[in-house]
């Protein structure tokens, strides 16, 4: 809440300082979620109705304890009983604006609005909950007196294509003033606005509308830097008394074009003049920025084809809706580029101002839309929402494609009305449909189409597909999908669905959060913007930097430092990148177990030369390593863009896993012994006691010092069975071995135990495979109480779970999580526990018993830990998990999307499958039960 004291007056020139006569500012309302300003507030129905008191504008009513929470629709079948809204406001204006003109803009209201000033009505009710508006007040105000202000504002439209259009769609239904109300005074003669098309080349044009003139005579314009150096020569032109526009035009030379990689803005200065004198002044911030979608080739900006990797995004934040601020529009920005990506949808509205504004500043292509969720406005109703829409927007560089409704929710008669009003005129899709040279289709399958998409002759972009849901979508399958994409010269990239859970803390129900089932969790950030996996899969397979080599683990040892390099940007050229190395060594278990904080340890670090690439090419990055550089554990390399901003750090191991297994092996004296019993064969040392079942070879039992472990029932195969036809003891080499076969139908063949003085246990297990097979897994598995684990440290890729098409995004590091339960998109607690952790190395999980630690001596090995909770109705997200707890696999199972299973969206997708002539797999894992020696 802020004081009464914020409507202070401000004097703004819609966007900046001005020196002359300027428009005047004053704040009727708070700014943002953070800075509101209290009102007499009353609502019809539902929580804390009926009666007047006080509520924060800007602000939705249902986030602020009064009226009801819907989603998808509040109008249709039992309407929300808080029809309407009922606002009260003073306020004062100085005598000294007597004379001006002054309006009274809304920046948003859900969703029929009537203003009154003094009891006088402002204007006619305006209809439409997503757009700016205005009325010119000047004649019901009280000059140096308190004014009183009256908004009633009903939560649903008296118009039925408004309820369609807007109020029956997949999202939360929020109602009241949610964006700022404030006066802009004007002098009696003024610049209403001024509307720019500035291409590339430096040409520049506007339209600049006028308002009351009587003896001005001229608009003069310049055009400076940001901070105020001026670029080309001033510029005016005549105008005559009465004169409501002006064309005014230039050529700038030497100018820095916008783009979403380098977003230079410059500033537009209009001075209404009287002879010497400058009665009004206006500016406002642009970019130098080209547009144009060509048949049948791409979609161009500043004359060079582009592709569009982006998210769709509302406006929204959990616990205040509609209602946010430019800090999170900065953060959402920010994360958004942070994915190394360059477009954002604002489906199904347009935003808020402070978000174009973070948009233009940092550099992202924006399309933005007119509001149609699968139904239209009427042309009656639609023609001035479109209206408000282009005149707010059609300024800023970022915004380079207008969208007519969502998915049929388009009225063509409206198409025409865009390019009326923009000057710059954009072209116009119709989201999921071919339209205005661009084929949007929504939610098709990898392999499709005959005659469309990846199989027609038209440029496509879906701007939406891999529809995420909980843990499925996003990233998994967008490897796939793109590197079809960057084979297709029509591809001018897509749009994911979206970009963030929309979760509603719920005040009726103690502070829950609320995703409306399974109908919001569709983000790839949480509500508080929590990072989920596909995050960062995402940053990696959208990285402008792509190295072939990132596709394997390790390096060769035939690598000379040079590797290969891809530039994938479309206007930088990577001489302008910075890239960094290191050599890294890792410690051992024991080592992190000691210290929590043990880290890997980089044993030298270097600067590589920023190869001269230039957009769409490829060369080579030479790294200067030291002779002994195979002698480390793993090499990174991080590259960061010309401001600095880190775009990936790629890893790949230089150590095997066998020879860091044997490594980590410590040698010690003392006896093994051995017994049998009816059913079990026990080994043991001076401390640990393991007990194998006779009848099928599994571990059954381990206890040290007494007390026991539960880890038991393995391995066993996940996919396929063996029946036991041998088991035996031996002595060799100062160990003891339990050594069983298998034959017949089943595909396991053998499995062995040899126990170490020591105390590490090796175990070997081998089993065949049938042709041609199809399974979503391979490995094996033991059963341990998930109650008992707290935690697991590991060498790996991490820190992020993954699945058999969402397999990027993870680093080899040490990395370490506490236990969690979470249910992406449901609970955010990240990253989350279980699941599938690439490329072990080595494991130690923490338990309420014993640690337990695994090494891998096989490279590709995924560590299973548990299977994670699903939420209610997961569509074909849902994945069936193999038997067991703790699994160490060769292959596992792809995940969906919201309406598509794995098997749609690409190779990746599809179940594993073993050669023709079938496949022997043989594996070696060595364990410790307990804390291991220094």
């Amino acid at each position: 809440m802020i004081s009464r004291s914020i409507s202070a007056l401000f004097f703004l020139a819609l966007s900046a300082t001005v020196i002359a006569d300027p428009t005047e500012i004053r704040y009727l309302s708070g700014t943002d979620k953070d800075h509101t300003v209290d009102w007499q507030f009353k609502v019809s129905g539902g929580r804390n109705s009926g009666h007047w008191t006080t509520i924060p504008v800007p602000s939705n009513w249902e986030m602020q304890g009064f009226g009801s929470y819907r989603y998808w629709s509040d109008w249709e079948g039992t309407p929300a009983p808080d029809r309407e809204g009922l606002y009260r406001h003073t306020f004062s204006v100085p005598a000294n604006w007597r004379g001006k003109n002054i309006e009274i803009v809304f920046g948003g209201a859900m969703t029929d609005t009537e203003v009154r000033i003094n009891g006088a009505p402002a204007g006619p009710v305006h209809r439409g909950g997503f757009y700016e508006f205005r009325y010119d007040i000047g004649e019901h105000l009280n000059y140096g007196e308190d004014n009183l202000l009256e908004v009633t504002v009903a939560r649903f439209s008296a118009d039925e294509s408004i309820n369609l259009a807007e109020r029956r769609a997949d999202f939360w239904m929020f109602s009241g003033i949610y964006r700022p109300v404030w006066l802009e005074a004007r002098p009696a003669q003024h610049i209403r606005r001024a509307a720019l098309d500035a291409g590339h080349t430096g040409d520049f044009h506007s339209q600049v509308f006028l308002g009351g003139i009587d003896n001005a005579d001229s608009i003069r314009a310049r055009i400076t830097t940001l901070d105020g150096k001026r670029i080309g020569r001033p510029f005016s032109v005549k105008i005559s008394p009465g004169q409501k526009q002006v064309s005014m035009e230039t050529q700038v030379e030497d100018i820095l074009p916008w783009s979403a990689e380098k977003p230079h803005r410059y500033r537009a200065v209009f001075e209404l003049r009287d002879r010497n004198k400058t009665l009004h002044q206006v500016e406002e911030i642009f970019g130098f920025r080209t547009v144009e979608v060509r048949p049948r080739d791409g979609l161009y900006i500043n004359g060079r084809k582009v592709r569009l990797k982006g998210a769709n995004r509302h406006a929204f934040w959990p616990d205040s809706g509609r209602t946010t601020s430019p800090e999170i529009s900065r953060r959402d920005v920010e994360l958004i580029k942070e994915m190394n990506m360059n477009a954002v949808r604002v489906g199904h509205y347009p935003p808020d101002r402070h978000f174009l504004q973070m948009t233009d500043e940092l550099g992202l292509y924006v399309i933005d839309e007119l509001t149609g969720w699968q139904d239209a406005y009427s042309t009656e109703a639609g023609r001035p929402l479109v209206k408000e829409l282009i005149l707010r927007d059609h300024n800023h560089p970022s915004v380079i494609i207008w969208a007519n409704g969502n998915e049929g929710g388009w009225n063509t008669e409206l198409d025409g009305d865009f390019s009326h009003w923009d000057i710059q005129r954009r072209p116009v899709i119709h989201p999921w449909e071919l339209f205005g040279g661009i084929n949007t289709a929504h939610y098709e399958r990898y392999n499709c189409c005959t005659g469309s998409l990846f199989g027609g002759g038209e440029v496509f972009m879906p701007t939406e597909f891999l529809h995420g849901l909980y843990d499925g979508g996003a990233a998994a399958g967008l490897d796939d999908w793109w590197k079809r994409m960057l084979q297709n010269p029509l591809s001018a990239g897509g749009f994911i669905w979206a970009l963030v859970d929309e979760g509603v803390v719920r005040d009726d129900r103690h502070g829950a959060i609320d995703t409306a089932g399974n109908s919001a969790p569709d983000g790839i950030l949480g509500p508080y913007r929590e990072k989920e996996g596909s995050f960062f899969a995402i940053r990696e397979i959208w990285s402008p930097v792509y190295f072939p080599q990132s596709e394997q683990s390790h390096l060769p040892t035939s690598f000379d430092g040079v590797l290969e390099v891809a530039n994938r940007y479309d206007f930088t050229n990577l001489r302008e990148a910075d890239f960094r190395w290191a050599l890294i060594d890792f410690p051992g278990p024991a080592q992190t177990a000691a210290n929590h904080k043990a880290d890997h340890k980089v044993a030298v670090r270097g600067r590589a030369d920023a190869p001269d690439v230039a957009p769409g090419r490829s060369g080579a990055l030479q790294l200067e390593l030291p002779e002994d550089w195979r002698s480390r554990d793993a090499l990174a390399l991080t590259a960061r863009d010309h401001t600095g901003r880190e775009i990936y750090t790629w890893t790949w191991m230089i150590t095997p896993p066998a020879t860091m297994a044997r490594r980590l092996m410590k040698k010690s004296e003392g006896a093994v012994t051995a017994e049998e019993t009816q059913t079990q064969i026990r080994l043991g040392t001076s401390e640990l006691q393991l007990s194998i079942d006779k009848g099928t070879g599994r571990l059954a039992g381990v206890s040290r010092g007494g007390k026991k472990l539960s880890l038991s029932n393995g391995p066993r195969l996940v996919s396929g069975d063996g029946k036991l036809s041998n088991i035996g003891l031996r002595q060799e080499a100062g160990t003891q071995i339990v050594s069983a076969q298998y034959q017949g139908k089943g595909e396991m063949r053998r499995v062995e135990w040899r126990l170490h003085p020591s105390g590490w246990l090796q175990l070997t297990y081998a089993y065949q495979m049938p042709g041609q097979m199809e399974t979503d897994y391979l490995g094996v598995t033991f059963d341990y109480p998930e109650e008992k684990v707290t935690g697991v440290r590991w060498l790996g890729r991490g820190p992020s779970r993954v699945w058999k098409n969402r397999l990027k995004g993870v680093t080899f590091d040490i990395w370490h999580k506490n236990y969690n339960d979470t249910v992406t998109g449901q609970s955010w607690e990240y990253p989350e526990f279980k699941g599938f952790h690439r490329d072990l190395y080595w494991a130690q999980l923490e338990t309420r018993e014993l640690p337990i630690t695994l090494v891998a001596t096989a490279e590709n090995t995924f560590l299973r830990l548990f299977t994670p909770k699903e939420a209610k109705d997961p569509r074909q997200t849902s994945v069936g998990f193999p038997a067991g707890d703790i699994s160490l696999l060769t292959g596992i199972a792809p995940i969906g999307t919201k309406f598509h299973p794995p098997e749609a969206h690409g190779p990746q997708g599809a179940s594993n499958r073993v050669r023709r002539l079938g496949q022997w797999y043989q594996q070696e894992v060595f364990l410790y039960f307990g804390a291991l020696p220094d």
